[in-house]
């Protein structure tokens, strides 16, 4: 059974349409790109999986749960869903150990030492240890960006949803949060990623789903994208952005 499962999804905003029947599969411990031109639906359609927009019709699942049902707790399936933007959305006047701390203690009900013990050891893990107790405005973009992704982990996700994670970043910067998603990859994290970093695709991901006007036109293994792009649109898109 398939850990997130998406089929006939539709959404409109006012009267455009901005997914048209999207369906999508993703079992536990893989890893799907979804890539295809700006206003395509891409970041639309990964903030449906976890609630944040919500669908006309189709169905979500994640883990079991219907996330378009009326009657679903959609901030305790948020908690098992990790999210992270392109903005790094950390509390300015928090330091970075108490932005990781935060929701641990008012979620999951985790003591101060308890958070501040798994705290210290994820920004060990996305080697921010040494600026804990820096406030966001110390730190650049790509610190900044590490720092939410080890705020998401703090709240042991089943899998993490990446809208364009490196969209905001200098470019000396993308490598240094696309190691850290990379790692989390070969830990086995169940991922989807909304993202043009064509490289990380190629590295990473099991599957890469393209999207074009709402539409995923193709949804197959990475390596057979990039080889034999099975379209005239997908081979338009590819000889773009492998010329960045």
């Amino acid at each position: 059974m398939p850990l997130i499962e998406l089929e006939g999804v539709c959404k409109s905003f006012g009267r455009t349409q901005v997914l048209k029947d999207c369906s999508l599969s993703v079992s536990v411990g893989e890893v799907v790109v979804i890539c295809g031109p700006s206003g395509s639906g891409k970041s639309t359609l990964i903030k449906c999986i976890n609630g944040l927009e919500p669908i006309e019709r189709g169905s979500i699942v994640f883990d079991g749960t219907r996330v378009d049902a009326k009657s679903t707790n959609l901030p305790a399936l948020r908690s098992k869903i990790g999210m992270l933007f392109q903005s790094f959305e950390l509390y300015p006047h928090m330091t970075l150990l108490r932005n990781v701390g935060l929701a641990q203690m008012k979620v999951l009900g985790r003591s101060r030492a308890e958070a501040d013990e798994r705290s210290r050891a994820l920004l060990q893990r996305v080697g921010l240890l040494e600026h804990a107790e820096k406030y966001p405005g110390q730190l650049s973009g790509g610190q900044q960006q590490r720092g939410a992704i080890a705020r998401a982990l703090a709240m042991d996700p089943v899998a993490m949803l990446f809208d364009e994670p490196t969209s905001a970043l200098d470019p000396e910067m993308i490598q240094e949060v696309l190691d850290v998603m990379t790692g989390l990859a070969r830990q086995g994290m169940t991922m989807i990623v909304v993202t043009h970093e064509m490289g990380f695709a190629r590295a990473v991901a099991d599957r890469i789903a393209f999207m074009d006007a709402g539409v995923i036109l193709h949804d197959m293994p990475i390596g057979d994208f990039f080889e034999h792009p099975p379209s005239e649109r997908a081979q338009t898109f590819l000889s773009k952005v492998l010329k960045r």
